[in-house]
Formats: C-alpha cells, structure tokens, sequence
C-alpha cells in the first residue's frame, strides 16, 4: 500500500524524529511511505478560535496537497481528527465540500491506522521499561481512540503499561487555550504531571507530541523530568 504521511506543523519543526519513526514502522511491515511536501497547517488553530473563513483558506491548501493521496495517515490525533471530523463541517456547503468529505474518508491517525485497517498489533517493537499513556482530547474524544495504542503497546517486548487515575483527563496544552489561559492550564497540567508520577513509570507515551511538549515541559520546570515519547518513536525500537 501506498501510505502519504500528514505531519503536523510541531512536528515537522520540533519532533521531526516522530515522522521518521512512523515511516520506519510503516515501510518495516512492507509499505511504501511518502511526504507530500506541499502539506502546512491544517487550519486548526483559527477553527478552534472560531474565525473559520482563514481557517477554510488554510486548509483549502491542504485539500489540494494531498488531492489524490491513496491514505492519509496523521501523527497526530488532534491534527487528524481536523482533517477527519471537522473538514467536512468545514467545507458545508462549500465548493471543495465533496473534497474535504473524500479526504477526511482516507484520513487516519498512526495508531487507528494500524490496528484497525491494517490489522497490524504486533510490529516487532522492543523497548524495555515502564510507561503510562495520556490520551489526547480529539484522539479519545473525537476518533474514539481508547483502545488501538493500548494493543500496540501492549505486544512490544520489555514495556511495562501502568495506567495512571488521570489518562483521559485533558493535560491543558490545547493549542490556543494555553496562550488565552495560562493559569487555568497549568493547573490542568499539574493534576496529569501528578497522576504521572504517582505511577512511577519511567517515561509517558501518547500519540500527540504537543501533549508531551506541555507535560514533558512542565515536568521539566518541576525538577521531576521524564522521558516522552509519540507512540511512533516506542513502535520504531528494535
């Protein structure tokens, strides 16, 4: 199968291991993987801000990046859940509305991808240690994405899985919240630093790297640093 990598804005200019890690991972079970390199923002910032006429500018280019993409798979379940759930509200009655409905239909984020349209639960991963998982908002919320991680995690050789109190509890980054409300997010992120802890898991996994950016920086300016890696980066160790 022919595979095009959606790669969000932070991770392309932050966490740009993250992208290769899933290409690995896809290409070592037999895919062929591509980076449509005309991909940019997928507009969520100013959707989530209410101003959807910019937002529909930005991702009217996206339409057009990946127009013809065989499958769409996102490194992020915010990201993806954009393009997947909300373009098609997006682009109601718009021109491009049979597009964003046939883009979002081949859309899928990393972990969903595997489990559910591959098959795929076991993929020769092996990274010893204990880890929790924090499920990102729009990846539980909106794509429904409990499970699909958990399996994945759960076959890779050495890793222990301790659940934390607080796994679906929302860990305050949320793009444009934090910078509107910082104080409100930083108490959101202390209750998941502290539920983190209290597992006494050696690192935290999720499959968004904006979440681990807010919770490993945080950690950080807390004197209680642990590692945090994308579910892709756990996937890719051998």
């Amino acid at each position: 199968m022919k595979i095009s990598l959606f790669v969000p804005c932070f991770v392309d200019a932050i966490f740009p291991d993250v992208g290769m890690a899933a290409a690995g991972v896809l290409e070592r079970l037999g895919h062929t993987v591509d980076f449509p390199e005309k991909q940019t923002c997928c507009g969520q910032p100013p959707f989530n801000t209410g101003m959807w006429d910019p937002a529909r500018e930005v991702a009217r280019h996206q339409l057009r990046a990946f127009d013809g993409v065989e499958t769409l798979v996102s490194l992020s379940g915010s990201c993806g859940a954009m393009i997947k759930v909300f373009y098609p509200q997006l682009f109601a009655g718009d021109r491009d509305e049979k597009s964003a409905c046939d883009l979002a239909s081949r859309t899928h984020e990393f972990s969903d991808f595997l489990v559910n349209i591959l098959k795929v639960e076991d993929v020769g991963a092996r990274f010893p240690g204990r880890a929790t998982f924090h499920d990102g908002c729009h990846g539980l919320r909106e794509l429904g994405l409990k499970t699909p991680p958990r399996k994945l995690l759960a076959n890779v050789r050495g890793l222990e899985l301790i659940e934390m109190k607080e796994a679906e509890t929302c860990c305050g980054f949320g793009g444009m919240f934090s910078v509107k409300f910082p104080m409100i997010s930083t108490a959101m992120g202390e209750v998941k630093c502290d539920s983190l802890i209290e597992t006494g898991a050696d690192f935290l996994v999720s499959n968004d790297s904006s979440c681990l950016m807010h919770i490993g920086g945080m950690l950080e300016k807390q004197g209680r640093p642990r590692k945090c890696y994308h579910l892709a980066e756990i996937l890719a160790a051998t």
